[in-house]
């Protein structure tokens, strides 16, 4: 009787462990790259940033990306301390923002796709994309408009992202150090210590009659 009953257990979960086997196949495999792009495009508000210096060299003017104000154009030359660029992480992704170290202005995009320099880098027309390309350009893509890249004429001047694609010359940069002073965007705003100055201690007397009486 003992032998019929272990016999039936195991044929028991013999069928539950293929009815799970079955039920798995059944479910869809998650899809990594779906899970990158949705944590991807979630501003990490916890950590902290990563801040890297460097200049953009366009591919097409043969200069370097700088921000003048509001004016945004790829014309300076090497070493220009409007082309030394603070580029800061938003996401454990590939999104960044690029502020110009000289006029404190942030890298945009508008709803026409005309790149402009903003005060003010924290809406999503500010956040670009990474993108390293196979001949090893970078691209920088808008995180508000999906598909327009931030791109230059052979002069310099600004191309409207609605007509740009990732496979166009004009899209292309390559990530340059500056040679210019000041390695660190820490080292331009130098932060004094300021040391509080106590009253020096007095030491309390003793009372000999307390002292003598104990």
């Amino acid at each position: 009787m003992y032998g019929i009953n272990q016999r039936c257990f195991y044929l028991s979960f013999h069928f539950f462990v293929v009815w799970c086997h079955a039920q798995g196949e059944n479910e869809p495999s998650p899809d990594f790259k779906q899970h990158v792009r949705e944590q991807g495009a979630q501003t990490d508000e916890l950590s902290r940033r990563q801040v890297r210096v460097y200049q953009l060299y366009s591919r097409t003017s043969g200069r370097h990306v700088q921000i003048q104000g509001k004016r945004v154009s790829a014309t300076a030359e090497d070493g220009n301390t409007f082309a030394r660029l603070y580029v800061e992480t938003d996401t454990f992704g590939s999104r960044v923002r690029i502020k110009g170290a000289e006029s404190g202005r942030y890298l945009c995009m508008n709803w026409r796709g005309k790149l402009v320099g903003k005060a003010n880098g924290r809406g999503r027309d500010c956040i670009f994309t990474e993108i390293v390309l196979e001949n090893n350009y970078t691209a920088f893509q808008n995180a508000k408009y999906d598909g327009w890249y931030v791109a230059f004429t052979r002069k310099g001047r600004p191309i409207k992202a609605s007509k740009t694609r990732e496979n166009q010359r004009e899209v292309h940069f390559i990530k340059r150090l500056h040679k210019g002073p000041h390695p660190f965007p820490n080292s331009d705003r130098p932060k004094h210590f300021e040391f509080i100055s106590f009253p020096p201690i007095r030491r309390a007397k003793r009372n000999r009659k307390s002292h003598t009486a104990s």
